[in-house]
């Protein structure tokens, strides 16, 4: 099997694998979303409906359903139903119908917190998209029609085309933004250090690796890591035409192996790095053996011939199919071209359902960040209302740190950054945080341990050589209180040791505030 056949279709074994792997990636995103649908999709948390429709157009609402539900129980029910869909989508149930509905979720729940939306929502949201149109559930599925036959026909359809046109779109994309950092800190000259050696320090895995390879390793590895990302699916198209297995393994071994890098080297990477994996079915020689290259039975022939779905061989099948695929790569380049609505997400839906760029960790990271929240409790106690800790230490946490924004799987990394709110949308945000503290703390009416006020400080490190990191600078991003001022205990002295050696006697509340 080789040719442009080989390079435009795909085997109905890998796109099963495909299926199967995509579902339950899903499911498991899905169930961990439970967590955090009380912060990020109720009207007790960041952001109330009430809010939230004030701002989005008619079209908005049309198409998000969870904008229309605002109780916790509501958003559950709706996340159960996902959760089921994603599982029938996944054991191979009527594949093009649950990977209608399994898209059309996702997106509504992104559009309700676009906040929380970051690149694995992405990949998500044009893996399902490009799962309509592909025939997925032909084989290794409960309701396919070859059963637990071997597949006979290789797959070239509009859907197949898209699908390995989009996994070589990602890496040009992602290559292309390293290749071109100004800082050029994807190549082994990199001043002053490499890449890798500023993202291989937050987990114990990466902190091994350092120690093992060393700051020589890392900067002979780091321009290795950039041409695997650039040349793995151009060397995965010639294996493909080649029709050289070996070639086309050897391609997506180097790229897995780069993603699985990234999950264990980074920190709540492992869920992006496995759906960025998957994408690589598309090229997966599987089933070849069995392809018939030259034509089809009779009774295969009469079979495509009755098959009706999108994602078969009709015609009317595959002019539907090329044209909502042509759309949705149209909108792609009017959004990055020609609309202003890029930065807009929140009010209209096209930033969420056309944004197709990929260029991620681009240059080298130049200063590690962490937050810390110093509250006061009505029993004149301080805490750390970030990392839900009794305590309160300013210094660099270690790896896995739970004081980090990234400590809570993901979701919560747009926290601090929100602070630009103001008005009811500012103190829907911040008020959260006084809720969860006291409704964890404050139990059978004690208010001992209720939360008055606190201060929520971002601090920063520069990255330096051999592991280093400079002396800490603070910011205050925001100070809030939690109950009326008439409601308030008189503010006593929080701790400032934030890496300032001036800083050593205790300081009021108000004084650090007007001092930052």
């Amino acid at each position: 099997m080789k040719g442009w056949k080989a390079v435009l279709g795909c085997s109905y074994e890998s796109l099963a694998l495909f299926r199967i792997l995509l579902g339950s990636l899903l499911l498991l995103e899905l169930v961990l979303r439970f967590r955090f649908l009380h912060p990020f999709y109720s009207d007790e948390g960041t952001l109330p409906l009430s809010l939230l429709l004030e701002k989005v157009d008619s079209l908005y609402k049309i198409v998000c359903i969870h904008c229309h539900f605002g109780s916790l129980f509501e958003q559950q029910v709706l996340l159960s139903v996902q959760v089921l869909v994603a599982f029938l989508f996944t054991i191979g149930f009527r594949t093009q119908w649950t990977s209608i509905i399994s898209w059309y979720l996702y997106l509504s729940l992104t559009l309700r917190n676009t906040w929380m939306s970051y690149i694995l929502d992405r990949y998500f949201h044009y893996l399902l998209f490009l799962s309509i149109f592909l025939p997925i559930g032909e084989c290794w599925g409960v309701s396919s029609s070859r059963g637990k036959a071997p597949a006979q026909r290789l797959v070239i359809s509009p859907g197949t085309v898209a699908f390995k046109a989009l996994v070589v779109w990602i890496y040009i994309d992602a290559g292309y933004g390293k290749y071109c950092d100004p800082l050029g800190g994807w190549f082994y000259n990199a001043d002053p250090l490499p890449a890798l050696d500023t993202y291989a320090r937050h987990t114990l895995p990466a902190q091994y690796l350092y120690a093992l390879i060393g700051p020589p390793g890392l900067r002979l590895l780091t321009p290795i890591v950039l041409y695997v990302e650039i040349f793995a699916a151009p060397l995965a198209i010639l294996g493909s035409f080649l029709g050289s297995k070996r070639i086309i393994y050897t391609a997506i071994a180097l790229i897995c192996s780069l993603h699985i890098g990234i999950a264990i080297t980074l920190r709540n990477a492992a869920l992006l790095s496995f759906v960025a994996c998957v994408a690589w079915c598309a090229f997966l020689p599987l089933g070849w053996n069995n392809i018939e290259t030259e034509g089809q039975s009779r009774d295969d022939q009469a079979q495509n011939t009755k098959r009706s779905s999108i994602s078969g061989s009709s015609l009317a099948g595959q002019i539907f199919s090329l044209l909502c695929i042509l759309t949705m790569v149209c909108g792609n380049i009017w959004l990055e071209t020609i609309s202003r609505a890029c930065d807009q997400s929140v009010k209209h839906i096209w930033s969420t359902l056309l944004h197709n760029r990929w260029n991620v960790f681009v240059g080298a990271e130049e200063y590690v960040t962490w937050e810390i929240a110093p509250g006061q409790l009505r029993d004149g106690s301080i805490v750390d209302v970030w990392g839900k800790k009794m305590e309160v230490d300013w210094r660099l946490p270690g790896s896995g740190a739970p004081c980090t924004a990234t400590g809570r799987p993901g979701r919560w990394r747009s926290f601090p950054y929100l602070a630009g709110l103001e008005g009811e949308d500012g103190d829907a945000l911040w008020r959260y945080l006084c809720w969860e503290w006291n409704n964890q703390h404050v139990v059978d009416g004690h208010h001992e341990k209720e939360l008055l006020r606190y201060n929520f400080f971002m601090l920063q490190a520069d990255v330096l050589p051999n592991m280093g990191f400079s002396a800490t600078r603070k910011r205050l991003i925001k100070s809030f209180e939690c109950l009326p001022s008439s409601e308030n205990a008189e503010s006593i002295p929080l701790t400032d040791e934030a890496g300032d050696p001036s800083a050593t006697e205790p300081k009021q509340f108000d004084e650090i505030h007007e001092e930052l």
